[in-house]
């Protein structure tokens, strides 16, 4: 039988605030058995590089990355956001390791072709997680602490979504453990009324899927966080949750189910 392992992905807009980051790792750090994370970042980049400048451009919630843009998300997603969540995870009694895909050849990735005229530049699509290397780390109580940048094994780090990773990450890890998957955000799941925090969607489906963004109900970055979660459970992934918190056993929030 299966151990259970807990896969909590949590947003830039998360991590970026203490005020909201210390509880949820206060949360994330009494969840007990296996646990990984996998942290965003994009806020703090998109600010860091107004700051420097330079335009942040996006296009169906993936970020268009540029030289000088992937400069600027891998000090900030491999170094600064990813360090900060290592030492006050380490301040818990949790023996956290920071990791991008390129350590260890953890995740490994191509540079996304032109799609629909669109150039997306230095942003990787994944091909290999290296998923016995992760499960050997969390089996030796290790909790890696996995930062949205991907290598393309010729030397090149490639910005690569964090749903993505975590979805990956996930689907990889389904032959070890059994897993739960969890999107964790500002909001306490998928609303139906961006202005009505009580208006979350219990449960989505492929056809509720549909349906919603055919309405608007559901676009921009929320459409690629859905289509990672379907494919996770399309993978063996045992259960995906889009909320607000990290506990696995939580009934608030949007369920992801396939039927």
């Amino acid at each position: 039988m299966k151990q259970p392992l807990t896969i909590v992905k949590v947003g830039g807009g998360v991590v970026e605030d203490p005020a909201s980051l210390h509880p949820l790792l206060d949360s994330f750090a009494a969840i007990e058995g296996h646990k990984l994370l996998v942290h965003g970042g994009g806020r703090l980049a998109t600010r860091l590089a107004t700051d420097l400048g330079l335009e942040s451009r996006m296009h169906n919630g993936r970020r268009i990355t540029d030289a000088e843009t992937l400069r600027i998300v891998t000090m900030v997603y491999g170094g600064l956001v990813n360090k900060q969540i290592v030492a006050a995870l380490q301040a818990r009694g949790i023996q956290a390791l920071g990791l991008t895909g390129a350590d260890a050849d953890l995740i490994r990735s191509t540079r996304r072709p032109p799609v629909g005229g669109i150039d997306y530049g230095f942003v990787g699509d994944v091909k290999h997680v290296r998923a016995e290397l992760l499960a050997n780390l969390i089996s030796q109580g290790i909790l890696p602490v996995v930062a949205p940048l991907t290598h393309d094994g010729c030397g090149s780090m490639l910005n690569t979504n964090a749903d993505t990773i975590a979805s990956q990450v996930a689907c990889a890890l389904a032959a070890h453990f059994d897993v739960t998957l969890t999107f964790c955000f500002e909001k306490a799941g998928v609303l139906a009324n961006p202005d009505d925090p009580a208006s979350v969607i219990s449960l989505i489906t492929p056809d509720l899927f549909e349906h919603h963004v055919a309405q608007g109900t559901i676009h921009a970055g929320m459409i690629p966080k859905l289509e990672n979660a379907f494919q996770a459970l399309e993978s063996g992934v045992a259960r995906v949750l889009i909320t607000a918190s990290t506990d696995p056993s939580c009934q608030h929030g949007t369920t992801i189910a396939l039927g």
